[in-house]
């Protein structure tokens, strides 16, 4: 058998047992429901409150931008796992085993790909039940929600391994927590965009979470919501070119950056992580 497709098939088996595991350990399953279980709160205070003259109930407009924000930020999850694999050599025993990053990498995808559409379906499922004036009746809405989530896979996880080829612990991934903060407020998941400022407008729409909620709101929301969006468009076009240029260019840069940091990698660069640490604790 071709050795690269042992290695992918190696990677599925992989990604499916790391995501039993996640999906049947008490304190992973608490951060599964967590998540969703808040953002579901907010929903609940904010499904009365109108946005302006447009007609629409807030939070009708929030749950698909929600559901967009969620998507994207399985980049931090993806840069998260990297680094805490890197420390305690994990990443190692990938990089020493034949086409073992191949491996590792599928995994994690798989893995990851599949916590995150359980997260959704926990938020969405009742979300449904909360709000109401979204169009999830018919089959194109759940096809372009299915294809729009796939895309912005694509464009956020090759960023996400990025991300975390740059940090050597787990503590320092509160260095990307503030910037991500700051995309989110500015891409208009908890209010419309429209409401910001002019260059607010532009900054958000440079970042995929703000593409992600566009397209999100596009497959759930009436026609007639539109008129709250930038341009009055929903710009299928443009998101599918935002979402796809990230994804191009993650994919780019993820093997080389990855490439790079496993010719770093060695027992004694393990060794110092792991006294680093020690004596952070004690």
């Amino acid at each position: 058998m071709n050795p690269t497709t042992t290695a992918l098939r190696a990677g599925c088996s992989r990604g499916l047992i790391e995501l039993r595991q996640s999906l049947t350990n008490a304190g992973e399953l608490l951060n599964h429901v967590l998540w969703p279980v808040l953002m579901l709160v907010t929903l609940f205070f904010v499904r009365d409150v109108s946005f302006g003259q447009s007609g629409f109930l807030l939070g009708t407009l929030v749950l698909p931008s929600i559901l967009g924000m969620n998507a994207a930020m399985a980049l931090v999850t993806m840069s998260h796992l990297l680094t805490v694999d890197r420390e305690d050599g994990t990443l190692l025993r990938a990089k020493s085993t034949p086409n073992g990053m191949v491996t590792y990498l599928v995994g994690k995808i798989i893995s990851v790909s599949g916590g995150l559409v359980v997260d959704l379906a926990i938020f969405l499922v009742p979300g449904l039940f909360i709000i109401s004036g979204l169009a999830v009746g018919s089959v194109g809405s759940w096809l372009a929600l299915t294809g729009l989530l796939a895309l912005g896979l694509a464009a956020t996880l090759p960023i996400g391994a990025v991300l975390g080829s740059v940090f050597t612990s787990a503590r320092d991934q509160g260095l990307l927590t503030l910037p991500i903060l700051g995309m989110i407020a500015i891409s208009g998941v908890f209010y419309p965009v429209t409401s910001m400022p002019e260059w607010v407008q532009w900054t958000a729409q440079v970042f995929p979470i703000y593409w992600m909620g566009l397209g999100m709101r596009a497959a759930l929301l009436p026609d007639s919501a539109v008129g709250v969006e930038i341009g009055e468009s929903w710009r299928h076009v443009e998101t599918v070119c935002a979402l796809g240029a990230w994804a191009v260019l993650g994919l780019l840069l993820a093997p080389v950056v990855l490439r790079r940091m496993a010719r770093r990698e060695s027992g004694s660069a393990v060794a110092r992580r792991r006294e680093r640490a020690q004596r952070r604790v004690s």
